[in-house]
């Protein structure tokens, strides 16, 4: 049986919004937990000491590590607005930092459904989570673009297999029947402009290098990253996202997939560590956008690797500012479509 999509409909309800009830309390040994799953051993996420030299008041948080909040707080609107899918394909990434995250931050999440776009008959679901601090400033942005699939290229006994393997109470795939959900009121964002982060703004990076000694086409030095099923399990528990395609090769292979593949925000988290490793400071980093164009595969013997290299592109004096370009390629094919991050430099 495979399930249809009114798009118009999923279209009509772009702008949905709401705002998580709680804040997010960030934990320093969640910090270091996160660190630990993206491979990513800059001192500032893991050692006060280092952080403070930084001028950070506490450990600093990986730059992907709005994702954790993210999943928790985005479920509600996959679970009940964003409905009919089979099943959900990351494809596209970007995070704003406007302050960088640290230990003892609380953090308050928004969630909107931004746009929704129909190309060559799919579905790209694009949704926008605001985080900000108890004083009303936003100090992240992060757009999540997602395809939604239905039908064709999923078999239709992955939604059984799925909820024999899952975690209890927990949901991967759309519900495959959007005429059983109840009808969901859209409530739109409340007007007024964002506050972005003063502070964030105004704070010198400390990184290695200044922007005197970068010259357009210096090259980063390359990293090899290695993976295994037993990082992606970490990962999965570590942030969330629990899909079953980055841990069952059954599952996987029922979604179409050749092999058990990475998380698509872990192969990010990891691409973010390899720049703050060459700048010295996670967070001088302002944008970071990936495009996914492949999947990393990890298999149960031998692993998976991913290998990171990067230029600067380009330079601007007026805000002391660097863009990256970073590929990275796994089993010989790009995963990364079109990868930039922008850093202030001192």
């Amino acid at each position: 049986m495979t399930s249809v999509v009114d798009a118009p409909d999923i279209a009509s309800k772009v702008g949905h919004y709401y705002r998580v009830d709680d804040v997010y309390e960030v934990g320093r040994e969640k910090i270091r937990e996160y660190a630990r799953a993206v491979q990513d051993f800059h001192p500032a996420h893991w050692d006060e000491d280092a952080a403070l030299a930084l001028g950070y008041p506490g450990l600093v948080a990986p730059l992907t590590f709005v994702s954790i909040p993210a999943m928790a707080a985005n479920r509600p609107l996959f679970e009940s607005v964003v409905v009919g899918y089979d099943m959900f394909v990351q494809t596209e990434q970007v995070f704003e930092q406007h302050k960088p995250i640290v230990a003892g931050d609380r953090l308050v999440v928004d969630v909107e459904l931004s746009s929704v776009r129909r190309i060559a008959g799919k579905d790209l679901i694009t949704v926008t989570n605001t985080f900000a601090d108890e004083s009303g400033e936003t100090v992240h942005i992060m757009h999540t673009t997602v395809v939604g699939i239905t039908g064709e290229g999923v078999d239709p006994e992955i939604t059984s297999a799925v909820e024999n393997v899952m975690v209890h109470g927990v949901k991967v795939f759309g519900n495959s029947d959007a005429s059983a959900q109840e009808p969901v009121e859209t409530t739109l964002r409340p007007e007024g402009e964002l506050r972005l982060s003063v502070a964030g703004a105004a704070r010198v990076p400390s990184t290695t290098l200044a922007f005197e000694e970068l010259t357009v086409g210096a090259e980063l030095p390359l990293r090899d990253a290695h993976l295994s099923r037993g990082d992606l399990v970490n990962y999965a528990g570590v942030s969330g996202d629990n899909n079953p395609i980055h841990w069952d090769e059954s599952i996987a292979r029922l979604a179409g997939l050749p092999n058990v593949i990475a998380h698509g925000m872990l192969t990010m988290g990891l691409g973010a560590g390899f720049v703050s490793t060459w700048s010295g400071d996670p967070g001088a980093v302002t944008r970071y956008g990936v495009r996914l164009s492949n999947y990393t595969i990890v298999d149960f013997q031998s692993g998976g690797g991913v290998e990171f290299t990067g230029r600067v592109k380009s330079l601007d004096a007026d805000t002391k500012t660097a863009v990256i370009a970073i590929v990275a390629k796994s089993g010989g094919r790009k995963i990364f479509g079109l990868a930039t991050t922008t850093l202030r430099v001192r």
